[in-house]
């Protein structure tokens, strides 16, 4: 084993005369500590000179494994042996988390990710191992990896939040109408889900609603392929129109402009509608332009003060 000067241990002969290689220490990393790995009894591990950690076999990653949970679990949190102990033994045993992502191929999440998320849940089961439980590192780690990766899809890839009740109902609705829909050759209707669940059909109705949060469709995704077809949903859905804001202000004026003289009526009738100059309506009536312009600021500020006093 390399010491913390890089000197080299010497070979050791294992029973029947066999020579073994001595084991090499993983890799110095910039996130651990440039340490040797503190003096343990390593079992009997045939591994060729400068053997990368994460690459063992299985049966000597298992026994090394072993070891060094045993000689964690003596040393001191904080320390820099401590760490470089934990860091190796998250390198030797990432292949577990990988095993564990298999289980959700089905989902979109990135692998990167769930490595990630995995590495969590097998770090949380290192430091909560007890070497004289007499269980394999395996056996206790993968519930560990599978519950941290679960939590992560429960919590952070819904796009619409909803309860944990219905998130767990929405994975037995989803077992449930695999299982009728090959029974039935057909999909099942929510009160054959509701009889073979044994649930009020409201509640199965609840949980097919809540499943539809689950994913959640982009506004620029197109529809037919075809010219003809229509195109992205955010063109087609529809819009406040800012014009229907001014029915309410015409139902209002109605009443105010009918209770205007007469003349005054005519003069708002030929500049809005008959979209008139003051000069065209000042000819017409036989007014002078000032005189039309006078009426019609005085009858607009008329119907001003109607509305503010609605």
């Amino acid at each position: 084993m390399p010491t913390p000067t890089g000197e080299m241990l010497a070979p050791t002969t294992a029973p029947g005369g066999r020579t073994r290689e001595p084991l090499q220490a993983a890799p110095a990393r910039a996130d651990l500590p440039e340490v040797g790995l503190p003096e343990v009894d390593l079992p009997e591990v045939d591994l060729p000179q400068g053997a990368d950690l994460r690459e063992m076999a299985p049966a000597d990653a298992r026994e090394l494994t072993r070891v060094l949970l045993r000689r964690l679990s003596t040393l001191e949190e904080g320390t820099r042996e401590y760490s470089y102990v934990r860091n190796t033994l998250v390198e030797m045993n990432l292949s577990l988390v990988r095993f564990a992502i298999r289980r959700f191929n089905s989902h979109r999440e990135p692998k990167e990710d769930l490595l990630q998320v995995g590495a969590v849940g097998l770090v949380k089961a290192i430091d909560r191992f007890d070497p004289d439980l007499g269980v394999e590192f395996t056996t206790f780690a993968m519930p560990t990896v599978l519950g941290e990766l679960r939590r992560h899809f429960r919590d952070t890839t819904w796009a619409v939040h909803v309860p944990r009740r219905l998130q767990e109902l929405r994975i037995v609705l989803a077992r449930a109408q695999e299982k009728l829909a090959h029974d039935l050759d057909r999909a099942p209707t929510p009160a054959e889900l509701a009889e073979h669940l044994s649930l009020p059909v409201e509640e199965v109705v609840e949980g097919l609603t809540a499943a539809n949060g689950h994913t959640a469709g982009s506004l620029d995704l197109g529809g037919a392929e075809d010219e003809d077809g229509p195109g992205p949903l955010a063109d087609r859905l529809g819009e406040e129109d800012q014009r229907l804001s001014r029915v309410e202000d015409l139902v209002a004026l109605k009443p105010l402009v009918a209770a205007l003289p007469e003349r005054e009526r005519l003069i708002l009738s030929m500049r809005f509608c008959e979209d008139m100059t003051q000069s065209q309506i000042g000819a017409r009536l036989g007014l002078s332009q000032m005189h039309v312009s006078r009426l019609l600021s005085r009858t607009l500020r008329k119907l001003r003060e109607g509305l503010d006093s609605d």
